[in-house]
């Protein structure tokens, strides 16, 4: 399908997805939200895309929910069903992502705030420039977390850290996050896209089974008691030791060779 709201380019086994809204900040409505989830089925399917990066067009990375359309339905009978708007939205394309068993890089180039934010963690990792900033927001329109902040959010950068952004609605930089561990690196502005794409690029070319499992048990070791997760690892190694690359691997390293892993 054509896209008004998101640019999606592949090359050299990555796709850039690039929210494309940037007089409103790249704010999600109607149909930038339905156009990622698009986007993710896609790249879910296509065996030749083997990593993601996610950036925003202009000077900013996302800045959540555009309210301009909200306001609009707050005046139709019965309001807005928040809940629904959630489990037809961010709630599909959070688990989307975290469910990719592809690595998920987030290049934020601006400001990440609410669902903005929500999206940055749900990426494997956060690459930020020197202009990056980042708000929970919900407070400061006297809403609860949503876009799986709840969950990731206090993961990320401990529950206390978590919860004095959410409750002061303080504005945090690209420094501080770096600090706190909500980014991986910091990179500058001009460099961003460039470098974190070649950086996607290299993990395109590693095993993508094997990191798709890898990301899978994370996922399933963010709650899991420890007896479940040594259980859970023994299943995907049996699935990981059954693969074309993991026999590439060690034939390499027995020949004192560099891997050539075909994601398979």
């Amino acid at each position: 399908m054509p896209y008004t709201t998101l640019l999606f380019e592949r090359s050299e086994g990555v796709a850039q997805l690039t929210l494309n809204r940037p007089e409103k900040s790249n704010a999600f409505d109607d149909a930038l939200v339905n156009e990622l989830i698009d986007a993710l089925k896609i790249i879910e399917r296509d065996v030749d895309i083997r990593a993601v990066v996610i950036t925003g067009a202009g000077k900013n990375f996302c800045a959540g929910q555009d309210l301009a359309p909200m306001l609009e339905r707050y005046r139709l009978p019965g309001g807005v069903s928040f809940g629904a708007h959630l489990r037809q939205s961010y709630n599909i394309i959070i688990s989307r992502i975290r469910t990719l068993e592809k690595p998920v890089i987030a290049a934020v180039n601006g400001a990440a705030a609410g669902a903005g934010l929500g999206l940055a963690c749900a990426c494997d990792l956060r690459h930020a420039s020197q202009n990056a900033k980042f708000r929970m927001a919900f407070i400061g329109i006297a809403l609860a977390p949503d876009s799986a902040t709840s969950f990731l959010l206090p993961r990320i950068i401990g529950l206390g850290r978590a919860a004095e952004l959410a409750f002061t609605n303080e504005l945090m930089d690209a420094s501080k996050a770096l600090e706190w561990g909500l980014v991986n690196r910091i990179v500058p502005s001009e460099e961003l896209l460039p470098r974190t794409l070649e950086f996607a690029r290299e993990l395109a070319k590693g095993p993508t089974r094997s990191i798709g499992l890898t990301k899978r048990a994370f996922n399933y070791g963010l709650t899991a008691e420890l007896e479940s997760a040594l259980e859970n690892e023994a299943f995907l190694q049996e699935i990981a030791g059954r693969t074309a690359d993991h026999l590439e691997g060690v034939q390499a390293f027995m020949n004192k060779r560099p891997p050539e892993f075909k994601g398979k």
